[in-house]
C-alpha cells in the first residue's frame, strides 16, 4: 500500500514470493529511505550485508556481552524480503534503517515477568496465526498451503499483493480491538516502529518504504498520537548489547527447530526464488539424482511418473499447480515405493536443505572467533552442517593438532566434534575417530568462551583452572586433567595436578582416590602417543597409588554387600590401572595389598575371592596355594552365604577365561572332584548362582568342555579297566544342574 510519501509492504519472513514482489515494488516506487523490521541497536551491521563475501543464509546476532546467553538471532536467506530490501538500499545508495524495538530493551524486559493480557480463545488464535484464519475463510485447512498458493508461488509478482495483505490484516486487527488486546511487548515494538518512521519524516525523507511483517503493517495507518507511543516507551529497562553477523543454515531456519518465524521448506523456497522453469519436473529430477547418489534404484521413468502423479493430485484437489504436499506424496509413492526411510533423505536435502552461509573474513567478531576461523582454515577443517567422520592418525602433526583443537573446544562447551569408537583394522592408540557437525548456534558458545581468553588455547586453559577451584572430588579433577592433557594445556595440567596433590593430602576417601587413579594411569600409559609430558604426572600418580594401598585394606573391613560390590569394581579398575603403569615398585606394593585382602578376617568374602583371583592371574600364588585357599573358603565349616560370595568374587566375569585357561579349569575341576558327596550337595546352589552370571553361550561351551573331559577320562580309564556306565550315569543329574546344561554319556 502507498500514499504520496509512504509505502507499506507487509511481508512474510523468508517468503520468496513476497521477496520478488517487494523487489519489483521498490524498483517502481524508488523510495529515498527504506525502513526494515529489525533491531535498531544493530544498525551498524547493515553495511556489511553488502560485502560480496557475505553469502546467505546468515543471521544477525544481538547479545549481552555480560551474559551471552541473553541473545537474539535474526536469520536472513537470499529469499528473505528484509534481506532483499537491504540489498536494494545498498545497491542504490539510499539509507536503510532497522526500525524495531532495540534488543537492549527486549533482553532487559525478558528478565522481568511480562504482563500477559488474557484473550478470548478465538481472538488469541487470530493474533498468534492470522494466516490460518484467512486460510480457513478461503476454504483451506492448511495456512501454509494457502499462503504458498496465494503469495509465494504466484506467477505475478506485483505490488497489488501488498494492498491485499494490508486490507486482510487490518480487518483482523479491527476484530481484536487492538489497543487493548496486544501483549505489552508488541505494543512497544509497534510504538518504536512508528517512532522511527516519524524520525525519518522529520529528517525530510519524502518517499519512505516500510518493510515489516504482515501482521504489523496496519500499525502505520491512522497512527496514534506521539504522546501515546512515548508513554509506552517511557522508562524501559536496558542492558548493554553488541551485535555481529554469523553464518546460519537452512535447517536452523526451518520451523521444526522451534524458530518462531521459520518455514517448513527453506530449500523448496530457494527453488521458488530462483524461479526455475518447469519447477515440479526440476524438483523431481533433482530428487531422483539425489537417490541415485545414495545407491538407491530410481530411473528417469520414476521421475516422469512422479511428476504426472503430482499434477493429478493437484487437479483432484482443485489447486492451480502442484505444491510441496503433492510432490512429497508423489515422490513417496513412486520413487520411494511408500517407504519412509528414503523419503527422509529427500525431505532433508530437497525440502529443508543443508545450505550454510558465510560471512566476510574481516567481519567484526570476538577475537576468539577469529582464532577459531584461522585454525579451521590452517587445519583444513571446513565448517559444514552435514556430519562428517574423520580418522586422525596422531603420529601426523596436522591430525594431532586437529585432535587438540577439538578437545579444547569440548572443554569450552563447543561440541563441534564427537569422539566415536571404531573396531576396524585402524583401531588403536594412534587413531582417533571423530564425527564433526557444525551448528550455527555454536556462535553463542564461542562468545561465552571469550570471557576466558582471546584464543581457543588460552580460553580452554583458563576455564579449566577456574573450574578446579570449586572441585573437591578427586575423580572429577582427574578426569578434567585427562581432558586437559588430551587438549595439550600444560598450564592447566599443572594447576590440576597441584589440586589433586592438595586434595589427596587432606582426603581419607580411598574410593575417590581409586576412581582418580584410572584416568591418570591411562594418560601415563598412552601419553607418548600424543607427545604428552608424562614427567609431571609421575609424582602425583605415585602418591595417589601409595595412599590407596595404605588405606584400602582398612576400608574393606566390616562392609555390607552394597559397599563390597562397589569396592569389587574399584579393585578391578585399580588393578588395571597399576598394570598399565608398568611400574615394578607399584606392582609389588599392590601385590602385597591383594595378599592382605585375601587374608582379611573381617573382610567381605566377595573382595577376598577377587583378590585371590587377581593374585592367581598374575602368577603371585601357585595353583596349589589357590586350591588351598579355595578349599578353606568353601569348606563345610563356613557359612554358605559367605562361601557363595567368595566363589562369585573368584569367578565373576570369567566364563571365557575358564573355557580357555586350562590351568584355571583344572583348578576348579580338581576342587569339585575333591568334594565329598554331602558337601557337594550343600554347595551345589552356590555353584549354580556363580555360573548363572556367565552368558548362555559361555555356559554352553563349559558344559560341552566338561562333557569332553568326562569322555576323555572315561576313555583313558577304559584302557586299563572296564568302565561302569551305570555308575557314571548317577553323577550326571548333579553335574547337569551345576552347569545348567544337559550331559549325556553314550552307552
Amino acid at each position: 500500500m502507498s500514499d504520496s510519501n509512504l509505502h507499506i509492504f507487509g511481508i512474510r519472513h523468508h517468503g520468496p514470493g513476497s521477496a520478488k514482489s517487494l523487489v519489483k515494488s521498490l524498483e517502481e516506487c524508488k523510495p529515498d529511505i527504506v525502513l526494515v523490521e529489525g533491531p535498531a541497536d544493530a544498525q551498524g551491521e547493515i553495511g556489511l550485508a553488502g560485502n560480496v563475501e557475505m553469502k546467505p543464509p546468515v543471521a544477525l546476532l544481538v547479545y549481552s556481552p555480560d551474559d551471552p546467553q541473553k541473545s537474539a538471532f535474526y536469520p536472513f536467506t537470499v529469499f528473505s524480503p528484509e534481506w532483499q530490501a537491504i540489498q536494494y538500499g545498498l545497491r542504490n545508495n539510499i539509507p536503510v534503517r532497522f526500525m524495531d524495538l532495540p534488543q537492549f530493551h527486549v533482553l532487559a524486559i525478558e528478565q522481568e515477568t511480562p504482563e500477559i493480557v488474557q484473550e478470548e480463545d478465538g481472538e488469541r488464535e487470530i493474533r498468534i496465526d492470522p494466516i490460518s484464519y484467512l486460510a480457513t475463510a478461503a476454504g483451506y485447512v492448511d495456512s501454509e498451503r494457502w499462503w504458498e498458493n496465494m503469495v509465494e508461488a504466484r506467477s505475478q509478482n506485483d505490488s497489488e499483493i501488498f494492498q491485499a495483505v494490508l486490507e486482510g490484516m487490518s480487518t483482523l486487527r479491527e476484530c481484536l480491538d487492538c489497543a487493548d488486546r496486544y501483549t505489552m511487548l508488541e505494543q512497544r515494538r509497534e510504538a518504536y516502529m512508528r517512532k522511527t518512521l516519524r524520525a525519518a519524516q522529520k529528517e525530510g525523507f519524502e518517499n519512505i518504504a516500510i518493510v515489516c511483517g504482515a501482521w504489523h503493517s496496519p500499525a502505520f495507518l491512522n497512527m496514534p498520537p506521539v504522546k501515546s507511543d512515548n508513554e509506552l516507551l517511557k522508562g524501559l529497562p536496558k542492558v548493554k548489547t553488541q551485535s555481529a553477523w554469523a553464518p546460519w543454515s537452512y535447517s536452523r531456519i526451518s520451523y521444526l527447530t522451534g524458530y518462531g518465524a521459520g518455514v517448513r521448506s527453506p530449500e523448496w523456497y530457494h527453488m521458488l526464488w530462483e524461479g526455475e522453469n518447469n519447477l515440479v519436473t526440476s524438483w523431481m529430477t533433482r530428487a531422483a539424482r539425489l537417490m541415485r547418489e545414495h545407491q538407491l534404484d530410481v530411473s528417469s521413468a520414476h521421475a516422469i511418473e512422479a511428476v504426472r502423479l503430482a499434477d493429478t493430485l493437484a487437479a483432484i484437489r482443485g489447486y492451480p499447480h502442484p505444491g510441496l504436499e503433492e510432490m512429497d506424496e508423489a515422490a513417496l509413492t513412486v520413487m520411494c515405493f511408500g517407504e519412509e526411510a528414503p523419503m527422509k533423505l529427500i525431505r532433508k536435502q530437497m525440502i529443508v536443505g543443508s545450505r550454510m552461509g558465510q560471512i566476510p573474513q574481516d567481519a567484526p567478531v570476538v577475537p576468539i572467533q577469529q582464532d577459531l576461523a584461522k585454525l579451521q582454515k590452517k587445519l583444513r577443517l571446513p565448517v559444514k552442517e552435514d556430519s562428517k567422520e574423520y580418522d586422525f592418525d596422531l603420529r601426523k602433526p596436522n591430525d594431532l593438532e586437529r585432535s587438540r583443537l577439538l578437545h579444547r573446544l569440548l572443554l569450552l562447551d563447543i561440541p563441534w566434534g564427537t569422539l566415536s569408537h571404531s573396531h576396524g583394522k585402524k583401531a588403536g592408540t594412534f587413531h582417533e575417530f571423530w564425527e564433526l557437525q557444525w551448528k550455527p548456534e555454536f556462535v553463542i558458545n564461542i562468545i561465552q568462551a571469550s570471557r576466558w581468553g582471546n584464543t581457543i588455547e588460552k580460553a580452554a586453559s583458563a576455564k579449566c583452572i577456574n573450574a578446579v577451584e570449586s572441585m573437591q572430588n578427586i575423580k572429577e579433577i582427574a578426569m578434567l586433567l585427562d581432558s586437559a592433557l588430551l587438549a595439550d594445556l600444560p598450564e592447566a595440567a599443572n594447576a590440576l595436578i597441584a589440586a589433586i596433590q592438595e586434595r589427596t593430602a587432606v582426603s581419607g576417601d580411598v574410593e575417590q582416590m581409586m576412581e582418580a587413579l584410572v584416568p591418570l594411569a591411562r594418560v601415563m600409559r598412552y601419553g607418548n602417543v600424543r607427545q604428552t609430558d608424562k614427567g609431571m604426572l609421575v609424582k602425583v600418580v605415585r602418591g595417589l597409588a601409595s595412599r590407596v594401598m595404605i588405606n584400602l585394606p582398612g576400608a574393606c573391613c566390616n562392609i555390607n554387600d552394597e559397599a563390597a560390590e562397589h569396592f569389587f569394581e574399584l579393585i578391578n579398575s585399580t588393578h588395571t590401572a597399576i598394570s598399565l603403569l608398568q611400574d615394578d615398585e607399584l606392582a609389588n606394593g599392590w601385590e602385597l595389598v591383594l595378599k592382605q585382602l585375601t587374608n582379611l578376617n573381617n573382610g567381605h568374602n566377595l573382595i577376598n575371592g577377587r583378590a585371590c583371583r587377581l593374585l592367581y592371574d598374575g602368577g603371585s600364588i601357585s595353583s596349589d596355594e589357590t586350591a588351598t585357599k579355595m578349599n578353606l573358603s568353601l569348606s563345610a565349616a563356613n557359612d554358605s552365604v559367605n562361601a557363595a560370595a567368595w566363589l562369585e568374587g573368584f569367578l565373576r566375569g570369567s566364563g571365557l577365561v575358564l573355557i580357555h585357561d586350562r590351568s584355571l579349569w583344572s583348578l576348579i575341576d580338581r576342587w569339585v572332584c575333591d568334594l565329598k558327596s554331602d558337601h557337594f550337595i550343600e554347595i551345589l546352589p552356590l555353584l549354580k548362582r556363580t555360573f548363572s552370571t556367565f552368558a548362555l553361550p559361555e555356559r554352553r561351551q563349559i558344559g560341552q568342555q566338561a562333557k569332553s573331559s568326562t569322555s576323555a577320562a572315561a576313555a583313558q580309564k577304559s584302557a586299563g579297566q572296564a568302565f561302569d556306565i551305570e555308575r557314571a550315569k548317577k553323577v550326571l543329574p548333579l553335574l547337569s544342574k551345576i552347569l545348567q546344561e544337559e550331559i549325556v554319556i553314550d552307552d
